[in-house]
Protein backbone atom coordinates (compact mmCIF):
# COMPACT_ATOMS: atom_id res chain seq x y z
CA UNK A 1 0.00 0.00 0.00
CA UNK A 2 2.99 2.27 0.42
CA UNK A 3 3.91 2.01 -2.82
CA UNK A 4 0.51 2.72 -4.61
CA UNK A 5 0.61 6.08 -2.01
CA UNK A 6 3.84 6.81 -3.12
CA UNK A 7 2.44 6.66 -6.75
CA UNK A 8 -0.54 8.89 -6.17
CA UNK A 9 -0.59 12.43 -6.83
CA UNK A 10 0.11 15.11 -4.68
CA UNK A 11 -3.57 16.27 -5.04
CA UNK A 12 -5.02 12.81 -4.27
CA UNK A 13 -2.57 12.88 -1.07
CA UNK A 14 -3.87 16.72 0.03
CA UNK A 15 -7.66 14.80 0.19
CA UNK A 16 -6.95 12.07 2.35
CA UNK A 17 -4.94 14.16 4.73
CA UNK A 18 -8.26 16.58 5.22
CA UNK A 19 -10.45 13.51 5.12
CA UNK A 20 -7.98 11.86 8.17
CA UNK A 21 -8.96 15.79 9.72
CA UNK A 22 -12.14 15.83 9.17
CA UNK A 23 -12.96 12.40 10.82
CA UNK A 24 -10.29 13.15 13.46
CA UNK A 25 -8.40 9.98 12.31
CA UNK A 26 -4.88 9.39 14.26
CA UNK A 27 -1.79 7.70 13.28
CA UNK A 28 1.02 6.54 15.20
CA UNK A 29 1.89 10.05 16.04
CA UNK A 30 -1.65 11.10 16.15
CA UNK A 31 -3.51 13.16 14.01
CA UNK A 32 -2.02 15.72 11.16
CA UNK A 33 -1.38 18.51 13.38
CA UNK A 34 -0.24 16.68 16.14
CA UNK A 35 2.06 15.05 13.83
CA UNK A 36 4.01 18.40 12.43
CA UNK A 37 4.17 19.42 15.70
CA UNK A 38 6.77 16.28 16.24
CA UNK A 39 8.32 16.27 12.91
CA UNK A 40 8.70 20.00 11.58
CA UNK A 41 10.86 22.01 14.06
CA UNK A 42 10.56 24.82 11.97
CA UNK A 43 6.76 25.86 11.71
CA UNK A 44 5.26 23.21 13.72
CA UNK A 45 1.56 23.03 13.55
CA UNK A 46 1.60 26.49 12.07
CA UNK A 47 0.94 25.61 8.33
CA UNK A 48 -1.80 22.71 8.22
CA UNK A 49 -3.35 23.73 5.45
CA UNK A 50 -2.08 19.88 3.33
CA UNK A 51 -1.84 21.89 0.35
CA UNK A 52 0.28 24.24 1.41
CA UNK A 53 3.04 20.71 2.19
CA UNK A 54 5.02 19.12 0.21
CA UNK A 55 3.88 15.49 -1.13
CA UNK A 56 6.95 14.39 1.04
CA UNK A 57 5.46 15.33 4.45
CA UNK A 58 1.81 14.62 3.11
CA UNK A 59 2.82 10.86 2.29
CA UNK A 60 5.13 10.58 5.65
CA UNK A 61 1.98 11.16 7.68
CA UNK A 62 -0.16 8.72 5.64
CA UNK A 63 2.86 6.41 6.77
CA UNK A 64 2.12 6.21 10.24
CA UNK A 65 -0.94 4.78 9.92
CA UNK A 66 -1.02 1.00 10.56
CA UNK A 67 -0.48 -1.29 7.25
CA UNK A 68 -3.97 -2.81 7.79
CA UNK A 69 -5.81 0.61 7.94
CA UNK A 70 -4.03 1.75 4.33
CA UNK A 71 -5.04 -1.20 2.56
CA UNK A 72 -8.30 -1.41 3.77
CA UNK A 73 -9.11 2.66 3.96
CA UNK A 74 -6.36 4.34 2.13
CA UNK A 75 -6.43 2.27 -1.06
CA UNK A 76 -10.16 2.42 -1.43
CA UNK A 77 -9.41 6.44 -0.97
CA UNK A 78 -7.10 6.26 -3.37
CA UNK A 79 -8.87 4.42 -5.99
CA UNK A 80 -11.58 6.79 -5.60
CA UNK A 81 -9.82 10.11 -6.17
CA UNK A 82 -7.74 8.42 -8.98
CA UNK A 83 -11.05 7.62 -10.63
CA UNK A 84 -12.58 11.14 -9.95
CA UNK A 85 -9.15 12.43 -11.30
CA UNK A 86 -9.90 10.70 -14.47
CA UNK A 87 -13.44 11.38 -15.00
CA UNK A 88 -12.72 15.16 -14.80
CA UNK A 89 -9.95 14.73 -17.14
CA UNK A 90 -12.43 13.27 -19.53
CA UNK A 91 -14.73 16.44 -19.03
CA UNK A 92 -11.87 18.59 -20.43
CA UNK A 93 -10.31 16.51 -23.04
CA UNK A 94 -13.71 15.16 -24.87
CA UNK A 95 -16.19 18.43 -23.92
CA UNK A 96 -18.29 17.45 -27.07
CA UNK A 97 -18.90 13.67 -25.84
CA UNK A 98 -20.51 15.41 -22.37
CA UNK A 99 -24.06 14.30 -22.11
CA UNK A 100 -26.85 17.18 -20.19
CA UNK A 101 -27.07 14.72 -17.91
CA UNK A 102 -22.94 14.05 -17.40
CA UNK A 103 -23.08 18.27 -17.04
CA UNK A 104 -25.61 18.12 -13.96
CA UNK A 105 -22.94 15.46 -12.45
CA UNK A 106 -20.37 17.83 -12.94
CA UNK A 107 -22.59 20.77 -11.94
CA UNK A 108 -23.62 18.97 -8.72
CA UNK A 109 -19.36 18.30 -7.63
CA UNK A 110 -19.06 21.94 -7.70
CA UNK A 111 -21.33 23.23 -5.35
CA UNK A 112 -19.63 24.96 -2.32
CA UNK A 113 -21.08 22.18 0.09
CA UNK A 114 -20.31 18.94 -1.89
CA UNK A 115 -17.23 18.23 -0.65
CA UNK A 116 -18.28 18.53 2.77
CA UNK A 117 -21.70 16.77 2.25
CA UNK A 118 -20.30 13.73 -0.08
CA UNK A 119 -16.87 13.23 2.01
CA UNK A 120 -18.12 9.70 3.57
CA UNK A 121 -16.57 7.81 6.33
CA UNK A 122 -16.05 4.54 4.16
CA UNK A 123 -13.60 3.42 5.80
CA UNK A 124 -15.96 2.42 8.31
CA UNK A 125 -17.86 -1.30 9.33
CA UNK A 126 -20.45 -1.94 6.89
CA UNK A 127 -20.07 0.61 4.58
CA UNK A 128 -19.77 -0.14 0.96
CA UNK A 129 -17.38 1.48 -2.32
CA UNK A 130 -18.75 1.42 -5.58
CA UNK A 131 -16.85 2.59 -8.38
CA UNK A 132 -16.88 4.66 -11.30
CA UNK A 133 -15.54 1.02 -13.13
CA UNK A 134 -14.19 1.82 -16.94
CA UNK A 135 -13.64 5.26 -18.74
CA UNK A 136 -16.56 3.80 -21.22
CA UNK A 137 -19.20 4.37 -18.25
CA UNK A 138 -18.47 8.16 -18.26
CA UNK A 139 -20.29 8.51 -21.47
CA UNK A 140 -23.57 7.06 -20.31
CA UNK A 141 -26.45 8.66 -18.81
CA UNK A 142 -29.09 6.25 -17.65
CA UNK A 143 -30.34 7.42 -14.55
CA UNK A 144 -32.06 6.90 -11.18
CA UNK A 145 -33.53 8.34 -8.53
CA UNK A 146 -33.73 7.40 -4.91
CA UNK A 147 -35.63 8.17 -1.76
CA UNK A 148 -35.07 6.82 1.39
CA UNK A 149 -36.93 7.21 5.39
CA UNK A 150 -35.13 6.78 8.23
CA UNK A 151 -35.67 6.26 11.89
CA UNK A 152 -33.78 7.45 15.38
CA UNK A 153 -31.98 5.05 17.47
CA UNK A 154 -31.39 4.43 20.81
CA UNK A 155 -27.87 4.37 20.55
CA UNK A 156 -28.03 8.61 19.00
CA UNK A 157 -27.71 7.29 15.24
CA UNK A 158 -30.49 6.95 12.18
CA UNK A 159 -31.36 3.45 10.30
CA UNK A 160 -32.81 2.77 7.16
CA UNK A 161 -36.25 1.85 7.38
CA UNK A 162 -37.72 2.68 3.62
CA UNK A 163 -35.85 2.51 0.28
CA UNK A 164 -37.70 3.42 -3.62
CA UNK A 165 -35.79 3.62 -6.33
CA UNK A 166 -37.20 4.75 -10.12
CA UNK A 167 -36.15 5.08 -13.13
CA UNK A 168 -36.43 8.23 -15.69
CA UNK A 169 -40.01 6.46 -16.72
CA UNK A 170 -40.42 6.92 -13.50
CA UNK A 171 -41.50 3.07 -13.02
CA UNK A 172 -40.43 0.98 -10.02
CA UNK A 173 -37.00 -0.51 -9.75
CA UNK A 174 -37.23 -1.16 -5.88
CA UNK A 175 -39.21 -0.62 -3.15
CA UNK A 176 -38.22 -2.43 -0.01
CA UNK A 177 -39.32 -1.75 4.00
CA UNK A 178 -36.21 -2.18 5.63
CA UNK A 179 -35.34 -4.11 8.87
CA UNK A 180 -32.91 -1.27 11.15
CA UNK A 181 -31.89 -4.42 13.37
CA UNK A 182 -31.58 -2.03 16.61
CA UNK A 183 -33.98 -0.59 19.16
CA UNK A 184 -35.91 2.34 17.45
CA UNK A 185 -36.15 5.44 19.95
CA UNK A 186 -38.68 7.49 17.55
CA UNK A 187 -40.29 6.07 13.71
CA UNK A 188 -40.79 9.52 13.33
CA UNK A 189 -44.27 8.58 12.04
CA UNK A 190 -45.29 12.38 11.41
CA UNK A 191 -42.27 12.20 8.59
CA UNK A 192 -41.66 8.74 7.62
CA UNK A 193 -45.92 7.44 7.79
CA UNK A 194 -44.18 4.42 9.59
CA UNK A 195 -45.14 2.99 12.68
CA UNK A 196 -43.53 -0.19 15.20
CA UNK A 197 -46.28 -2.25 13.14
CA UNK A 198 -45.26 -1.69 9.76
CA UNK A 199 -41.81 -3.14 10.94
CA UNK A 200 -43.25 -6.05 12.05
CA UNK A 201 -42.43 -9.18 10.14
CA UNK A 202 -39.80 -7.23 7.79
CA UNK A 203 -36.75 -9.38 7.18
CA UNK A 204 -34.82 -7.27 4.22
CA UNK A 205 -31.50 -5.57 5.87
CA UNK A 206 -29.39 -2.74 5.05
CA UNK A 207 -26.72 -5.65 3.67
CA UNK A 208 -29.56 -6.67 1.71
CA UNK A 209 -30.51 -3.42 0.27
CA UNK A 210 -26.78 -2.91 -0.71
CA UNK A 211 -26.83 -5.60 -2.94
CA UNK A 212 -29.80 -4.78 -4.69
CA UNK A 213 -28.13 -0.85 -5.03
CA UNK A 214 -25.02 -2.17 -6.54
CA UNK A 215 -26.94 -4.16 -9.26
CA UNK A 216 -29.34 -1.25 -9.76
CA UNK A 217 -26.10 1.29 -10.05
CA UNK A 218 -24.09 -1.48 -12.30
CA UNK A 219 -22.04 -0.06 -15.37
CA UNK A 220 -22.15 3.71 -14.37
CA UNK A 221 -25.90 4.61 -13.81
CA UNK A 222 -26.44 8.05 -12.73
CA UNK A 223 -28.17 8.52 -8.71
CA UNK A 224 -30.48 11.14 -8.76
CA UNK A 225 -31.55 12.47 -5.03
CA UNK A 226 -32.50 15.45 -3.19
CA UNK A 227 -29.82 16.33 -0.31
CA UNK A 228 -29.03 13.05 -1.54
CA UNK A 229 -25.74 12.79 0.68
CA UNK A 230 -28.41 12.14 3.67
CA UNK A 231 -29.68 8.96 2.22
CA UNK A 232 -26.34 7.81 0.95
CA UNK A 233 -25.18 8.14 4.54
CA UNK A 234 -28.00 5.98 6.08
CA UNK A 235 -27.50 3.33 3.22
CA UNK A 236 -23.56 3.27 4.20
CA UNK A 237 -22.92 4.03 0.42
CA UNK A 238 -19.97 5.40 -1.04
CA UNK A 239 -21.29 6.65 -4.95
CA UNK A 240 -19.59 9.74 -6.40
CA UNK A 241 -21.60 9.63 -9.71
CA UNK A 242 -24.70 11.63 -8.73
CA UNK A 243 -27.00 13.95 -9.35
CA UNK A 244 -28.11 16.12 -6.05
CA UNK A 245 -31.41 18.44 -6.54
CA UNK A 246 -30.28 20.48 -3.64
CA UNK A 247 -27.39 21.79 -5.71
CA UNK A 248 -28.34 22.19 -9.40
CA UNK A 249 -30.14 25.22 -9.10
CA UNK A 250 -29.73 28.43 -8.06
CA UNK A 251 -31.91 30.67 -5.55
CA UNK A 252 -32.91 33.85 -6.07
CA UNK A 253 -34.21 34.34 -2.32
CA UNK A 254 -30.99 31.55 -0.40
CA UNK A 255 -27.90 32.15 1.05
CA UNK A 256 -25.38 30.56 -1.88
CA UNK A 257 -24.82 27.62 0.49
CA UNK A 258 -28.42 27.30 1.28
CA UNK A 259 -30.77 24.61 -0.35
CA UNK A 260 -34.71 24.49 -0.71
CA UNK A 261 -36.51 21.70 0.87
CA UNK A 262 -38.16 19.30 -1.98
CA UNK A 263 -41.28 20.15 -1.08
CA UNK A 264 -40.47 23.93 -2.05
CA UNK A 265 -38.12 23.43 -4.76
CA UNK A 266 -41.38 21.23 -6.46
CA UNK A 267 -43.42 24.40 -5.85
CA UNK A 268 -41.64 26.91 -7.72
CA UNK A 269 -40.09 24.47 -10.65
CA UNK A 270 -42.89 22.00 -11.34
CA UNK A 271 -45.71 23.73 -10.00
CA UNK A 272 -46.90 21.45 -7.48
CA UNK A 273 -46.18 20.44 -3.99
CA UNK A 274 -45.42 16.95 -2.95
CA UNK A 275 -47.29 16.76 0.04
CA UNK A 276 -49.89 18.96 1.99
CA UNK A 277 -49.52 20.74 4.91
CA UNK A 278 -48.63 18.11 7.70
CA UNK A 279 -48.82 15.01 5.47
CA UNK A 280 -46.38 12.57 5.85
CA UNK A 281 -43.17 11.65 3.72
CA UNK A 282 -44.30 9.45 0.78
CA UNK A 283 -40.95 7.81 -0.11
CA UNK A 284 -41.89 6.79 -3.49
CA UNK A 285 -43.39 9.90 -4.14
CA UNK A 286 -40.02 11.96 -3.00
CA UNK A 287 -38.38 9.92 -5.78
CA UNK A 288 -40.71 10.76 -8.36
CA UNK A 289 -40.24 13.92 -7.63
CA UNK A 290 -36.57 14.17 -7.66
CA UNK A 291 -36.24 12.67 -10.85
CA UNK A 292 -39.33 15.06 -12.23
CA UNK A 293 -37.02 18.21 -11.09
CA UNK A 294 -33.91 16.67 -13.16
CA UNK A 295 -36.10 16.19 -16.07
CA UNK A 296 -37.01 19.86 -16.06
CA UNK A 297 -33.48 20.54 -15.30
CA UNK A 298 -32.81 19.21 -18.33
CA UNK A 299 -35.76 19.74 -20.80
CA UNK A 300 -35.93 23.97 -19.53
CA UNK A 301 -32.22 24.70 -18.72
CA UNK A 302 -33.86 26.98 -15.13
CA UNK A 303 -30.64 28.32 -15.80
CA UNK A 304 -31.63 31.89 -13.80
CA UNK A 305 -32.18 32.03 -9.74
CA UNK A 306 -35.39 31.15 -8.59
CA UNK A 307 -37.51 31.84 -6.08
CA UNK A 308 -38.06 29.45 -3.71
CA UNK A 309 -41.84 29.23 -2.36
CA UNK A 310 -41.85 28.77 1.65
CA UNK A 311 -43.22 26.15 3.26
CA UNK A 312 -46.14 27.88 5.58
CA UNK A 313 -45.84 26.56 9.31
CA UNK A 314 -48.82 25.04 10.83
CA UNK A 315 -50.19 27.47 13.73
CA UNK A 316 -49.26 24.62 16.65
CA UNK A 317 -45.64 25.45 15.71
CA UNK A 318 -45.93 28.97 15.97
CA UNK A 319 -46.06 28.90 19.30
CA UNK A 320 -42.52 27.34 19.85
CA UNK A 321 -38.70 27.80 19.21
CA UNK A 322 -36.39 25.66 18.04
CA UNK A 323 -33.16 25.26 20.29
CA UNK A 324 -30.32 23.26 18.50
CA UNK A 325 -26.64 22.58 17.84
CA UNK A 326 -27.28 21.64 21.74
CA UNK A 327 -24.29 19.80 23.11
CA UNK A 328 -25.58 16.25 24.12
CA UNK A 329 -24.44 16.60 27.38
CA UNK A 330 -26.63 19.29 28.37
CA UNK A 331 -30.12 18.45 29.62
CA UNK A 332 -32.49 19.98 28.20
CA UNK A 333 -34.32 21.71 31.00
CA UNK A 334 -31.49 23.29 31.78
CA UNK A 335 -32.60 25.48 28.87
CA UNK A 336 -36.05 26.59 30.64
CA UNK A 337 -34.13 29.29 32.61
CA UNK A 338 -33.34 31.22 29.20
CA UNK A 339 -36.32 32.02 28.44
CA UNK A 340 -39.18 34.12 30.05
CA UNK A 341 -42.60 33.21 30.22
CA UNK A 342 -43.63 29.90 31.16
CA UNK A 343 -42.35 27.09 28.52
CA UNK A 344 -42.31 24.01 28.36
CA UNK A 345 -40.23 21.19 26.73
CA UNK A 346 -41.80 17.35 25.94
CA UNK A 347 -38.97 15.32 25.88
CA UNK A 348 -39.99 12.41 24.10
CA UNK A 349 -41.72 14.27 21.28
CA UNK A 350 -39.86 16.97 20.45
CA UNK A 351 -35.68 15.68 20.91
CA UNK A 352 -33.78 14.84 17.68
CA UNK A 353 -30.12 13.91 18.41
CA UNK A 354 -27.11 14.31 15.96
CA UNK A 355 -24.42 12.81 16.98
CA UNK A 356 -22.61 14.75 19.86
CA UNK A 357 -25.49 17.35 19.73
CA UNK A 358 -29.60 17.61 19.54
CA UNK A 359 -32.43 20.17 19.06
CA UNK A 360 -35.47 20.37 21.02
CA UNK A 361 -38.78 22.80 20.90
CA UNK A 362 -39.51 24.84 23.81
CA UNK A 363 -43.55 25.48 23.67
CA UNK A 364 -45.29 28.77 25.12
CA UNK A 365 -48.54 29.77 25.71
CA UNK A 366 -49.29 31.85 22.80
CA UNK A 367 -47.26 33.83 19.77
CA UNK A 368 -47.09 36.73 22.05
CA UNK A 369 -44.84 34.49 24.49
CA UNK A 370 -42.79 33.83 21.67
CA UNK A 371 -41.98 36.78 20.51
CA UNK A 372 -41.34 38.03 23.88
CA UNK A 373 -38.87 35.38 24.85
CA UNK A 374 -36.69 35.68 21.39
CA UNK A 375 -36.16 39.27 21.87
CA UNK A 376 -35.15 38.66 25.03
CA UNK A 377 -32.81 36.61 24.58
CA UNK A 378 -29.06 37.59 24.81
CA UNK A 379 -27.73 37.10 21.94
CA UNK A 380 -26.19 37.67 18.16
CA UNK A 381 -29.23 37.63 16.28
CA UNK A 382 -28.73 36.21 12.32
CA UNK A 383 -30.70 33.96 10.15
CA UNK A 384 -29.90 29.99 9.46
CA UNK A 385 -29.57 28.66 6.22
CA UNK A 386 -33.93 29.04 5.26
CA UNK A 387 -34.08 32.69 6.03
CA UNK A 388 -35.26 32.55 9.35
CA UNK A 389 -34.39 34.28 12.60
CA UNK A 390 -32.10 32.90 15.35
CA UNK A 391 -30.02 33.74 18.07
CA UNK A 392 -25.90 32.09 19.11
CA UNK A 393 -26.73 32.13 22.52
CA UNK A 394 -24.44 31.08 25.85
CA UNK A 395 -25.93 29.28 29.09
CA UNK A 396 -23.54 28.96 31.87
CA UNK A 397 -24.24 25.88 33.66
CA UNK A 398 -24.50 25.57 37.73
CA UNK A 399 -20.46 24.36 37.25
CA UNK A 400 -19.13 27.20 35.54
CA UNK A 401 -19.11 25.52 32.14
CA UNK A 402 -20.55 27.56 29.24
CA UNK A 403 -22.59 25.49 27.03
CA UNK A 404 -22.97 27.86 22.75
CA UNK A 405 -26.29 26.72 20.97
CA UNK A 406 -29.04 28.45 18.75
CA UNK A 407 -32.37 29.26 18.92
CA UNK A 408 -34.22 30.05 16.28
CA UNK A 409 -38.02 31.28 15.18
CA UNK A 410 -40.01 28.34 13.96
CA UNK A 411 -41.46 31.22 11.01
CA UNK A 412 -39.64 33.32 8.23
CA UNK A 413 -39.18 36.49 9.28
CA UNK A 414 -38.11 40.11 7.43
CA UNK A 415 -35.06 40.52 6.00
CA UNK A 416 -32.42 41.88 8.23
CA UNK A 417 -31.37 45.78 7.11
CA UNK A 418 -28.39 46.83 5.60
CA UNK A 419 -28.06 48.90 8.97
CA UNK A 420 -28.54 45.89 11.23
CA UNK A 421 -26.04 44.16 8.98
CA UNK A 422 -22.90 46.72 9.64
CA UNK A 423 -23.72 46.64 13.01
CA UNK A 424 -22.58 42.18 12.86
CA UNK A 425 -20.77 40.00 11.90
CA UNK A 426 -20.86 37.67 9.32
CA UNK A 427 -23.99 35.37 10.52
CA UNK A 428 -23.02 32.38 11.89
CA UNK A 429 -24.39 29.15 9.45
CA UNK A 430 -25.50 26.42 10.90
CA UNK A 431 -23.86 22.89 11.50
CA UNK A 432 -20.39 25.05 9.76
CA UNK A 433 -17.49 25.87 11.60
CA UNK A 434 -15.11 28.66 10.31
CA UNK A 435 -12.75 28.30 7.85
CA UNK A 436 -9.10 28.94 8.14
CA UNK A 437 -9.67 31.22 5.10
CA UNK A 438 -12.46 33.13 6.60
CA UNK A 439 -10.07 34.00 9.50
CA UNK A 440 -7.21 34.94 7.30
CA UNK A 441 -9.78 37.33 5.40
CA UNK A 442 -10.54 39.00 8.87
CA UNK A 443 -6.85 39.66 9.57
CA UNK A 444 -6.18 41.11 6.12
CA UNK A 445 -9.53 43.49 6.34
CA UNK A 446 -8.22 44.32 9.89
CA UNK A 447 -4.96 45.47 8.33
CA UNK A 448 -6.63 47.42 5.61
CA UNK A 449 -8.46 49.81 7.91
CA UNK A 450 -7.17 50.39 10.36
CA UNK A 451 -7.74 49.95 14.47
CA UNK A 452 -10.09 53.25 14.17
CA UNK A 453 -12.08 51.55 11.46
CA UNK A 454 -13.02 48.39 12.69
CA UNK A 455 -16.37 47.68 13.69
CA UNK A 456 -17.69 47.13 16.79
CA UNK A 457 -17.56 43.20 17.54
CA UNK A 458 -21.58 41.60 18.64
CA UNK A 459 -21.80 40.82 21.62
CA UNK A 460 -22.90 37.43 23.12
CA UNK A 461 -23.91 37.47 26.63
CA UNK A 462 -23.66 34.50 28.86
CA UNK A 463 -26.92 33.71 30.73
CA UNK A 464 -26.40 32.97 34.66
Amino acid sequence: MGKRLAGAEKEVLVEIVRFTQKNGLKGAEGGWKDFLARNDKKFGASVSDPKKRSKDVLLAFLLTFSKDFQKVYFGKLVRRLNERSAFEQFLKEFPDKISPQLKLVQLTAEHPEYRKNYNFPSYKEGWKVLREGKITNFMKSTMLAIDCEMVLCHDGTEALVRICVVNSNLEVKLDELVNPLKAVADYRTSITGLSKKDLKGVTCSLVDVQKSLKKLLSKGKILIGHSLSKDLHALKFDYSRVIDTAYIFKYANLPTTASASLNSLCKSVLGYAVREEGEPHNCLKDAEAAMNLVLAKLKHGFNDPIEIARDSVPESDMMKLLAHKIPVYLPCQELLKLFSGNPSIDEKIDSRVRGDYYSTCISFGDRDEVEKAFDELDGQEAKDSSGRLQKNVLLKRENGDVASFYVRKMAYGAQLNKSELSNKRPPPTEHVEPTKEDNDGDKQKKRKTGKKHEKKKAKISVAE
